[in-house]
């Protein structure tokens, strides 16, 4: 594996964290605590093309290789601070765009990715329900066929994106053939009769992120929703998932070599006992361990990348990854706070806000615990593994 990267990806990226420094951080503990989603920020992003960056260029989008989009995202989460916006990029990108530029028909990648691209169209990603997380195969969510279109009924919790959303990508089951070739995907636009949003669930963090429910009564929606064939949703889900999984936690990277900056400057300044904290090896080996956990997750993700650049199967290492570092992110940040100890606990000195952030990394996108099964059943390990 090659490392190195071109003058031109260093050069975006570069670019990009002097654009998110000076355009993305505006008032911050502010939306925080008021759950305020920040519009202007989302099409300014959109501007910058980051909205398409996966997206062939015939649709308005950037085309960028996978380790391009890896090293962009990193400076992202480095110079924006706001992880909400950058987690509802991620679920737009990820769950929503991607899915179109893969299984999409030549009609709906034409309808939905300029849109998609340029922030007018935000994505969303319809899966979980009320009963089923994890257990994906679980369902209830129904479709019924009805001449040239589908009949959907049911609902959706935990959907990213779900208050903002123009378009959601949503999952129902054929009751005549549960189970794997039961599923379908389909791209329902909100103005769609019959289909609902709750109003903004409250969370522990990301909280400039919307999220909410979705209800789905008698949603009349036509064939050409359909993304893939009948039957292909299982398959658009577990693709879908996979790359959601390989690329989300790229600007946690960002964030993580911020945090550790900040400790290091702050045991080379905070004295106690005569001295700077990092002099003492409780402090220092600490910062060291966040040290480790970055290059270690960062160089996880960067073999996903390349592997992906490749065209290899990378199933296993997605899931891996998407342990190690989601649970790196959150030690990291445990020991931001620590590092600070009562400034750290503060709203003012924004690391408590990190924490808080980093936590969900451990949920959304698959569990710790399901990617473990995940990667048991590659291994040979385990019969078929469930969920996601």
């Amino acid at each position: 594996m090659d490392f190195g990267l071109t003058p031109e990806q260093r050069e975006f990226a570069e670019n990009v964290e002097r654009f998110a420094l000076r355009e993305l951080n505006d008032d911050l503990i502010g939306r925080d605590h008021e759950g305020v989603f920040a519009a202007e920020n989302w099409r300014k992003c959109a501007d910058l093309g980051l909205l398409g960056l996966p997206v062939p260029a015939e649709y308005g989008g950037l085309d960028a290789d996978a380790t391009t989009t890896m090293v962009v995202l990193e400076a992202l989460g480095h110079g924006c601070r706001d992880n909400g916006l950058l987690f509802s990029l991620h679920a737009h990108l990820w769950a929503g765009v991607s899915p179109v530029v893969r299984f999409g028909s030549p009609e709906q990648r034409r309808k939905y990715l300029p849109a998609m691209c340029a922030g007018e169209l935000i994505a969303g990603h319809a899966m979980s329900e009320p009963g089923s997380g994890s257990d994906a195969f679980g369902l209830t969510t129904s479709l019924t066929r009805r001449g040239d279109n589908y009949v959907l009924n049911g609902s959706k919790t935990f959907v990213s994106n779900a208050p903002i959303a123009d378009t959601l990508l949503v999952f129902a089951v054929d009751e005549r053939r549960r189970g794997f070739a039961g599923v379908s995907a389909f791209l329902v636009d909100r103005d769609t009769p019959g289909l609902t949003v709750s109003r903004p669930i409250s969370k522990m963090g990301l909280r400039t992120s919307p999220m909410g429910e979705v209800h789905l009564d008698d949603c009349l929606v036509p064939a050409s929703a359909l993304l893939g064939p009948e039957g292909a949703g299982m398959s658009v889900f577990t693709w879908t998932m996979e790359r959601e999984r390989s690329f989300i936690l790229a600007t946690a990277l960002g964030t993580m070599r911020r945090d550790l900056e900040r400790c290091v400057e702050y045991a080379r300044t905070r004295k106690q006992f005569g001295q700077p904290i990092g002099a003492f090896q409780a402090v220092s080996h600490r910062i060291v361990d966040m040290r480790m956990r970055l290059d270690a997750a960062r160089l996880m993700l960067h073999r996903l990348a390349w592997l992906t650049d490749r065209g290899e199967p990378a199933k296993t290492e997605a899931a891996l990854a998407k342990v190690y570092v989601s649970e790196a992110f959150v030690q990291s940040g445990l020991d931001a706070v620590q590092i600070h100890g009562g400034y750290g606990y503060t709203t003012e000195f924004e690391l408590e806000r990190d924490l808080r952030d980093a936590i969900a990394s451990r949920l959304y996108s698959g569990t710790s615990e399901i990617q473990r099964n995940l990667a048991a059943h590659q291994m040979g390990l385990t019969p078929r593994g469930t969920g996601k």
